[in-house]
């Protein structure tokens, strides 16, 4: 039987600050490859170049990773102010409606930092442009200096509601993660369970109620060191095992076209 393909979903990026490419980071592609067991493929992010339909069809499930723009205040009925920073709108335009056909359909996904954010909005939350600028909130950005170790290094704890779906799948109610964000949620909504907290409170870990197919989310960046992570590597393997499951469904559909 052939992988399971993976669709990972990045960012419009400037190479030299003036040539336009569609980018992931390699990590991403390295979890997705080597602990989801799956085949990576990068999606570029413009809906003038990509058909949903035909992309929820060659790919078996998604990741969607973090990135420096953040999702458009718009999308959640929000004013743009210079707190929300910089935007993608064409990654906008793809993720958000691509998560929503992924979670009618059953089809697995997987939010990563502004991936979470996305799969937050797409089901009907808000978020706040600046987690660091609310009383009694700890600054959850990537620190601005130091080697990429330190960067990714472990900062805070996790803590996970007790028999929820995070809970089951590490065997804990506690874990220990990075935390490179600046954004996060405000308000939630019906379909979103936050199953999840930082110690200041802030949200970390959802997934969408009801959903029939893989719908894990977090905050923080557990692409990092995947393979030996003992909270990343877990998420991975279950991420790649619900796309060879949806790979395996699919397979006589894919067979017939």
């Amino acid at each position: 039987m052939r992988k399971p393909v993976i669709g990972i979903i990045g960012n419009l990026y400037l190479i030299n600050d003036e040539y336009p490419v569609h980018a992931v980071g390699e990590m991403n592609s390295v979890a997705v490859a080597e602990v989801c067991g799956a085949l990576p493929l990068i999606v570029p992010t413009d809906p003038a170049i990509v058909d949903i339909d035909d992309l929820m069809d060659v790919c078996d499930g998604f990741l969607f990773t973090g990135g420096r723009p953040n999702v458009h205040p718009s999308e959640y009925g929000h004013d743009e102010t210079e707190a929300h920073g910089t935007f993608d709108l064409g990654r906008d335009g793809i993720a958000l409606p691509l998560i929503r056909r992924c979670v009618e359909r059953g089809q697995p996904i997987l939010g990563i930092c502004r991936g979470f954010q996305e799969v937050a909005v797409a089901m009907g939350c808000t978020l706040h442009p600046e987690i660091r600028d609310l009383d009694g909130r700890d600054n959850h950005r990537m620190p601005p200096d130091g080697t990429i170790e330190e960067k990714f290094a472990m900062r805070h704890i996790v803590t996970l509601t007790e028999g929820g779906p995070f809970h089951r799948l590490w065997g804990d109610t506690k874990v220990l993660t990075n935390s490179l964000h600046g954004q996060g949620i405000m308000d939630t909504c019906d379909r979103i369970v936050i199953d999840g907290h930082a110690p200041d409170g802030t949200p970390e870990a959802i997934y969408i109620k009801d959903a029939t197919g893989f719908t894990l989310s977090v905050q923080w960046h557990p692409e990092w060191n995947a393979g030996i992570d003992p909270v990343s590597k877990p998420l991975f393997e279950a991420f790649g095992d619900a796309a060879r499951a949806w790979a395996m469904r699919a397979a006589p559909v894919r067979k017939s076209a």
